[in-house]
């Protein structure tokens, strides 16, 4: 594995693992979220309520999110779980996190490490998000039914998950995560761009999903004032986009497809 932070042109910097540009950051601006769908996620953390969060977030990158919340929402806290600490040292080298900010980070496999999460955290989490790739792919472990699951026990009642999936133009990937997460919750919404949802193109996807409606308001209008402006699908039209997926289970599962070798040239 080979990971390093890049100064950006925008400002800040680009972490970069093993040549697949994984997140972005400007520590001196938490807030400034670059990536399309880091943007994505934010929007939706906005639209929660308001106040700090307990969060946890599987899949360090820069810690860009952590980052996020500790800036618009003080008194959060917050765990991360990342399996390549060298990852997290090079990050905290370039981008140090701030001290106030209670962010603790465990380090290990994501699915791991669920099961021996302190049971207090257990029901009562407002925010997960998944974010986990080995190189440019998902490991095929944290996309069953059986992951999702054990998942779901660590939200709260009103508790909000997200979920950054990356897929080909056929989209048999996202259209099988979302089938096997609307099994496991029953709110579910997926936002990507209308392009990638017509299989034009590799692409990110985020899926939301909680045991209640999703808090939503605003969103919509506030991904159509990004650079790349997206769409919620929810209702009805989720149900069909999903409908030919398959439920993914541990004997079933396989990682997400690999980009071909132009997406990140």
């Amino acid at each position: 594995m080979h990971a390093e932070m890049r100064f950006a042109g925008e400002g800040g910097y680009q972490l970069v693992v093993d040549g697949t540009p994984q997140s972005h950051v400007d520590p001196e601006r938490p807030e400034l979220l670059v990536y399309e769908y880091v943007q994505r996620i934010g929007h939706v953390l906005d639209a929660m309520r308001p106040g700090p969060l307990t969060a946890v977030h599987l899949g360090a990158g820069a810690l860009t999110l952590p980052r996020y919340v500790a800036a618009t929402r003080t008194g959060s806290r917050q765990q991360v779980i990342e399996l390549e600490p060298g990852i997290v040292e090079i990050v905290r080298e370039v981008a140090p996190l701030p001290r106030e900010a209670s962010i603790r980070i465990r380090y290990g496999d994501a699915r791991a490490v669920l099961e021996r999460l302190p049971a207090g955290l257990m029901g009562v989490c407002d925010l997960v998000v998944v974010d986990v790739f080995a190189g440019s792919q998902t490991p095929a472990h944290v996309t069953s039914l059986e992951f999702h699951e054990r998942v779901r026990a660590l939200l709260a009642p009103d508790g909000v998950l997200c979920v950054n999936l990356a897929d080909g133009k056929e989209l048999r990937f996202v259209r099988s995560q979302l089938a096997t997460l609307s099994t496991v919750h029953p709110h579910v919404a997926a936002i990507a761009d209308t392009g990638f949802l017509k299989g034009r193109r590799y692409g990110n996807l985020v899926a939301v999903a909680s045991a209640q409606p999703l808090p939503l308001d605003g969103v919509p209008a506030a991904l159509q004032r990004d650079p790349w402006p997206a769409k919620v699908v929810v209702g009805d039209e989720l149900r069909r986009f999903a409908s030919s997926g398959a439920i993914v289970t541990d004997a079933t599962a396989l990682p997400s497809p690999p980009p071909s070798r132009s997406v990140f040239g």
